[in-house]
């Protein structure tokens, strides 16, 4: 291993895909079983996401399953990619993970996004629409408001108020300029865009301003890492979330992970075979050797200080297999 792997931290984020054949209910106690691996394996921090109404993703309550992922697991860190912030009121988000931090004290980073429901029908059910995240960064004060005791309201969240609980922000568009601002740690991605990737980083390292939160910048790379015995294995591990991606940019919806061996019968569309064909390449996938070299370009050109893999796919056995390899880079 190189001194630049071996100076960064690794973590990682289970979406709670579904699978086909496989119930949403399975996918959730998968990603609380993925989660007690990780943590032998040697992981820094192991979060979940936020999706609404989207057949592909059983993870729609990040603050409960991290309570179940913190409930299973003992010394692995346990947090949010992410709480999407314009989904929520401020004040019940800080109770929550004032509750987590409380029953798993030292142990839970609070990870935010600026997204909103996926489709109009999804917001409509929030109750929130597409403008709303435009006021992340005025969410994002109000809740680390809750935390420090400073609410203009008065009021005095419990049990949050006094409790640190690290947040991070996860730098979508403005994401970088906001994290830069309120001196927060940001979470960027993904590695198939290395050079607004790049860009998006500097742009945050140039503007940010110290706070109680993070006294200098702290980066952190996100994306698909896939390591197997060769380079056709660790490809095939990318067939079902890359076919899935083009399903939903041709027929509008996201749906479970099918088995690579059945998306490579299928019959594609021209368009639907760009979107697939697209979807597997940019990210780092290979041999041992070759998921090294790659992480040390990476790491090199970005400088970040913790990497969080993001990998999906169909065959549970074979991702953690991938997990188990990665992890095998990280100590050799």
């Amino acid at each position: 291993m190189t001194s630049v792997i071996a100076s960064t931290r690794f973590s990682v984020l289970d979406r709670s895909r579904t699978r086909e054949g496989h119930t949403a209910p399975e996918a959730l106690r998968d990603t609380v079983g993925l989660a007690r691996e990780l943590e032998e394996l040697g992981y820094h921090r192991f979060w979940v996401s936020e999706h609404h109404g989207v057949p592909g993703v059983a993870g729609s309550a990040p603050t409960v399953l991290a309570a179940a992922v913190a409930g299973a697991t003992r010394t692995i860190r346990v947090g949010t990619g992410g709480v999407m912030l314009p989904n929520h009121q401020p004040l019940v988000v800080a109770e929550q993970f004032g509750v987590l931090e409380s029953l798993f004290p030292g142990r839970i980073d609070m990870g935010l996004g600026r997204s909103v429901g996926f489709t109009d029908g999804v917001r409509k059910a929030l109750g929130r629409d597409k403008g709303d995240a435009e006021d992340f960064a005025a969410q994002l004060r109000e809740l680390l408001d809750w935390f420090r005791g400073t609410s203009p309201t008065r009021v005095h969240a419990r049990p949050p108020e006094g409790l640190t609980v690290p947040p991070f922000v996860l730098a979508m568009g403005e994401g970088a300029t906001i994290a830069a601002r309120a001196g927060l740690p940001m979470v960027i991605g993904d590695l198939r865009n290395r050079e607004k990737m790049r860009q998006g980083i500097d742009h945050y390292r140039a503007w940010f301003r110290p706070s109680q939160w993070a006294t200098q910048p702290y980066v952190v790379v996100s994306g698909t890492v896939a390591v197997a015995a060769s380079p056709q294995d660790a490809r095939r591990l990318l067939i079902p979330e890359a076919w899935s991606m083009a399903y939903s940019r041709t027929h509008g919806t996201f749906p479970p992970l099918p088995p690579a061996e059945r998306v490579e019968g299928l019959r594609m569309t021209q368009k639907e075979r760009g979107f697939y064909e697209s979807g597997l390449t940019g990210h780092i996938a290979g041999t041992e050797d070759q998921v090294a070299h790659e992480l040390e370009t990476v790491l090199k050109e970005t400088g970040a200080d913790e990497v969080l893999v993001t990998t999906s796919t169909y065959d549970r056995e074979a991702l953690l297999d991938s997990y188990r390899r990665l992890a095998g880079i990280i100590r050799s």
